[in-house]
């Protein structure tokens, strides 16, 4: 028989699990596990980035926890609070939540969550003889194991389960794969939600670039995407104009009536055309969707631009990268998905300079917001302005201004977009 000191005991333990909470016997604070991916997406209190810890050319030097943990109190500073991952098999995954779980242990109010990436495969990917109508089947489901082993574990910051990285878009060729092996996996997750042995408010989808949802050719418009746009969560899509001044330039330069223009309003012109084409391709997808009857919320799982490229982007090509025009880019994207509640997943927080290792000033090597040395560049100025920064470091590096804060020097290296015949398309 209870004392009425055990009852009372007992009636305190239970207001406070019911109130979200949980204490452990070591007496640490467990924050609620409350808060959903419906609740954080979109809401421009919970700013989303994509982010990659490596700091060396090669991905076999994974980053540590220590080095994870200075990376999240940088993008805590900023208001980021949900991450976007690539792939479970490395231990940058399973470290970045070590990392946020022992934040969280040490400061019960910091919040960061996760939007898991599991890597998908087409059989005999990255070879010279990929098969595209077979998945690498054992590896595939190894990858979406693994994430659901994370997402148990760390329930309060595994958010998000996306199935493969621009895995369905075809112009990657190396390894992407048919809708329906996307599909059968999301179907797979779902179950497990159903069941019981995964949180029921998990949140499931795929990051795809927005023609594999629909956005583009009719050569991805296939009975298995429509079951997975009905199958998914939401719809997590890529969007990259910085590519297409390149590749589909009818947006990009300077156009008739723009040369009595300054130098930045040209810039500016030219940036908004880009921001418009992003939201032109957004747009695409939920027309697609509309079309098949189809409504689930739409978030940008992918957009950037990078801030310096010795090829077709740059100065000797279409004259789009430099951080000036970055800078431009990401306030704009900022301020069009917060007004319109969209999630976006920004490309990306730091610098990562192993994805194209063999030529240090490729653009795939320049998408971050900060160096891999943890300079801010122009984008976020504003933010080492308001001292947010103030005692966090990268490395040992303080996070001061790239071009020693000098914005007349800054925009002495950036190149005019360049001058077009006739009317930009769409205007």
């Amino acid at each position: 028989m209870k004392t009425r000191w055990q009852t009372a005991g007992l009636l305190l333990a239970l207001a406070f699990i019911f109130s979200g909470h949980t204490w452990r016997l070591d007496k640490t604070y467990k924050p609620s596990t409350a808060l959903t991916a419906k609740d954080i997406l979109g809401n421009p209190k919970y700013l989303a980035i994509s982010y990659g810890g490596y700091r060396q050319t090669s991905r076999e030097l994974q980053p540590t926890v220590e080095q994870l943990k200075e990376d999240m109190k940088i993008l805590a500073a900023m208001d980021i609070r949900i991450l976007r991952t690539y792939n479970t098999k490395l231990a940058e995954a399973s470290n970045l939540l070590k990392a946020i779980h022992a934040i969280k242990q040490e400061d019960p109010t910091f919040e960061m969550y996760v939007m898991l990436g599991a890597w998908i495969d087409c059989r005999n990917a990255f070879t010279n003889h990929p098969n595209h109508q077979l998945e690498e089947e054992e590896a595939n489901a190894a990858e979406i194991q693994r994430a659901v082993d994370m997402a148990r574990q760390y329930p309060d910051i595994v958010k998000i389960i996306a199935v493969g990285n621009e895995a369905m878009v075809h112009w990657a060729g190396s390894y992407y794969v048919q809708p329906w092996v996307i599909l059968k996996y999301v179907n797979q997750l779902q179950g497990l939600k159903k069941a019981g042995k995964l949180s029921k408010d998990l949140w499931i989808t795929s990051s795809d670039n927005f023609a594999s949802w629909g956005g583009g050719g009719a050569e991805y418009h296939l009975d298995d995407l429509t079951k997975l746009l009905e199958a998914v969560d939401y719809v997590s899509m890529h969007t990259y104009p910085m590519h297409d001044t390149h590749y589909n330039p009818a947006f990009w330069g300077n156009f008739e009536g723009e040369e009595s223009l300054s130098d930045t309003a040209k810039i500016a012109a030219a940036m908004t055309r880009a921001k418009d084409y992003a939201i032109s391709q957004y747009q695409s997808v939920a027309k697609y969707m509309n079309g098949l009857g189809i409504k689930k919320p739409i978030h940008i799982g992918e957009t950037g631009w990078a801030s310096a490229c010795n090829g077709h982007y740059g100065a000797s090509g279409s004259k789009a990268t430099d951080e000036y025009k970055e800078g431009l880019y990401y306030q704009m994207m900022r301020e069009w998905t917060n007004r319109e509640k969209i999630a976006c997943f920004y490309f990306e927080a730091f610098d990562e300079i192993w994805k194209d290792a063999a030529n240090p000033g490729g653009s795939e090597n320049h998408f971050g917001l900060f160096t891999i040395d943890g300079k801010a560049k122009y984008a976020i100025w504003d933010l080492v302005d308001k001292g947010v920064f103030k005692g966090l470091t990268r490395d040992g590096n303080p996070v001061v201004k790239t071009h020693e804060g000098n914005k007349a020097s800054l925009l002495q290296q950036v190149p005019l977009p360049p001058v077009r015949q006739g009317k930009a398309a769409g205007h």
